[in-house]
């Protein structure tokens, strides 16, 4: 059955995403702000406020709309991290985007920004100048800042050659941790419909290889190292984000930290002329290939994805890039004689006709391509259809459209506008937002929901925990429970915006009190409270006719969250002795901690909720006695 985003044209699509920024009739720079808030975060896949978002639109902002840190997350078995990345955004939304003059403009001013040359910035643009300035004086050899130009249509080839000269001029000014990307409502829009395997807007990509076929749907042979670099680069200036090449692989790029990369970079640095003994080699699914000159081996791949050889690729990428994109017109012997040994290194390639609809065949080819390398039988749970399934069983059992790929909604908005007999829906929910909520209240992780993606997604460690902890499977009315105590949370406005304070950064620690209240409740009545158990509570008392439990409930857990977060009181969260001692009186690292709330980790907030869970039964009626009766 084709699904409802693949008949939804990019007009559409367009219009329907715009509808939720041009609402109310905002001011030109409050347009400006809102497109690239939910461009980049949609981009990003970034759904909570955080200290590492920073808003800096306006007036002496310096050329930056809105800067994003992304904290690397460790390699689970290395521990180490690949890098850090700050994003800058420049918003160009409407008539503020003029073309290629814009371009350079803006990206001149963000430079001159960066190396100090600009001044009456505003204080907090100031404020984040200064973190920049520490982050580019302690950068690693991965770590990035990457300028981000935010557009409504995708760039015209001239002016992605543009961002070649913005590029090359930031690495001047500002060195080799400087890049420049570029995204559009058509980024969102292409994500969907490959995620969804419609074929609509076809990506081809050139390749130039040694190949011959072997059957009608597959290749195999060789490509020289320097033409698999060239594939890399018109793919990323075609797509403007490398990573999509890799959405249909178990895992994506480890860093160059981990042991068996840091191998390859050394034999690519070393001796590339050897590198096809040494490296086992790359398979590439396409929906189509078409060899557009037999004569020089030149092919046409139809919307190519990596499935075995992502961490290969990616090294090649950072060495080539590093090695022959830093400018310079003189002459360098050793580069020289490095490209020249370049010339004669290959890699195995393997490349696989899947057609459009053949998800089967694409998990099988990933599942046994990988099976060679230290990916372990866990690391295959991406490969399922969970989410597939979970986004039917909410629409049949609870009409609730479960968004699986940010905009995703906008999309299936769009479609119903166009279509008006197709199921109407008026409900949603993103799906990774509830796994992250339920890692927070029932699994007890509210530090790592609010500082974490990583460890959420399928092969993430807590995604892990939370698909197989418990003795009956986690499925829809999980979900469905989590989806409850979001939408009811929604209405105490907590976010960067919440005009409490309290607000503002506990909404994961928020979802944790509630749960841990519930979880008492049911122990004192002597009731099971299994992670399924905690569930079936949530899913009674969040019934309709039953609002005074779950009033009780959630605004003893609001009274709790207010609390700890007012500095003065007894058991405040500026009382934590780690607060002050470990975290520097970092309130957002603090709460972003693995440790939050468990065990002797947060003593004045055990010490808060002891006091809570005993005072719970007092009143007429006991909050104790209103939840105890609706889940007996």
């Amino acid at each position: 059955m084709t699904s409802v985003e693949t008949r939804v044209t990019f007009e559409a699509f367009r219009e329907q995403w715009l509808e939720e920024v041009r609402a109310g009739n905002p001011s030109t720079t409050e347009l400006g702000h809102r497109f690239a808030q939910k461009l980049f975060t949609q981009w990003r896949d970034i759904s909570e406020p955080s200290e590492d978002l920073v808003y800096c639109d306006g007036t002496g902002d310096g050329g930056i709309d809105i800067a994003f840190l992304d904290r690397a997350e460790p390699d689970p078995e290395s521990g180490t991290t690949s890098g850090d990345t700050w994003y800058l955004v420049q918003s160009k939304y409407g008539k503020a985007f003029q073309g290629t003059n814009t371009l350079l403009e803006e990206g001149q001013k963000v430079i001159e920004t960066l190396s100090g040359q600009r001044s009456r910035l505003t204080s907090l643009s100031e404020n984040l100048l200064e973190r920049l300035n520490q982050y580019r004086r302690r950068a690693g050899e991965r770590d990035q800042i990457v300028l981000v130009f935010a557009t409504e249509s995708a760039l015209t080839p001239l002016q992605l050659r543009v961002l070649e000269d913005v590029r090359n001029m930031g690495r001047g000014r500002i060195g080799q941790i400087f890049d420049v990307e570029t995204i559009s409502i058509g980024t969102i829009y292409s994500q969907i419909q490959e995620g969804e395997g419609s074929g609509v807007n076809a990506l081809h990509i050139p390749m130039k290889a040694k190949l011959v076929n072997s059957g009608k749907d597959l290749l195999v042979g060789s490509i020289p190292l320097l033409n698999l670099y060239e594939f890399l680069k018109n793919y990323r200036n075609q797509t403007q984000d490398l990573d999509r090449l890799y959405e249909k692989n178990v895992r994506r790029f480890l860093g160059s930290r981990k042991r068996v990369n840091k191998a390859m970079q050394q034999t690519l640095q070393n001796v590339p002329e050897l590198f096809g003994l040494y490296n086992n080699g790359i398979t590439i699914v396409v929906t189509g290939f078409d060899e557009t000159d037999k004569d020089n081996g030149l092919y046409d791949l139809i919307d190519p994805y990596v499935v075995n050889g992502c961490q290969t690729t990616r090294t090649i990428w950072d060495v080539f890039h590093q090695r022959l994109e830093s400018g310079g017109n003189g002459t360098d012997p050793e580069l020289e004689n490095w490209r020249n040994n370049t010339e004669q290194g290959a890699a195995v390639l393997k490349i696989v006709k899947v057609g459009a609809k053949r998800e089967d065949l694409l998990q099988a080819i990933t599942r046994y391509t990988n099976s060679q390398n230290a990916v372990s039988e866990k690391d295959f749970l991406t490969l399922e259809n969970d989410f597939q399934r979970w986004k039917r069983e909410m629409t049949d059992q609870y009409d609730i459209f479960l968004e699986i790929q940010r905009g995703g909604w906008d999309s299936q908005r769009a479609s119903q506008r166009q279509n008006p007999r197709q199921h109407q829906f008026t409900k949603w929910v993103n799906a990774f937002d509830l796994i992250k909520i339920y890692g927070a209240g029932w699994m007890r992780e509210a530090g790592e929901a609010f500082g974490s993606n990583q460890a959420f997604v399928p092969n993430g460690r807590l995604y892990k925990k939370i698909v197989e902890t418990s003795d009956e499977p986690f499925g829809v009315e999980d979900l469905y429970a989590a989806y409850l105590l979001r939408s009811a949370t929604n209405t105490f406005k907590f976010g960067r915006r919440s005009e409490k304070i309290s607000r503002r950064l506990t909404r994961y620690l928020f979802y944790m009190v509630v749960m841990d209240l519930l979880r008492d409740v049911m122990i004192r009545a002597n009731r099971p409270n299994e992670l399924k158990d905690l569930t079936r509570a949530i899913l009674n008392i969040f019934k309709p006719s039953r609002e005074a439990a779950k009033e009780a409930l959630l605004n003893t857990a609001l009274e709790v969250i207010d609390e700890y977060m007012t500095q003065g009181t007894e058991d405040s969260v500026f009382t934590e002795p780690m607060l002050k001692d470990t975290f520097n009186s970092d309130l957002n690292a603090f709460l972003k901690w693995e440790k939050l709330g468990k065990g002797d980790s947060t003593p004045s907030l055990s010490s808060l909720l002891g006091i809570t869970k005993r005072t719970m039964s007092r009143g007429q009626p006991a909050p104790r006695d209103l939840i105890t009766r609706e889940i007996q």
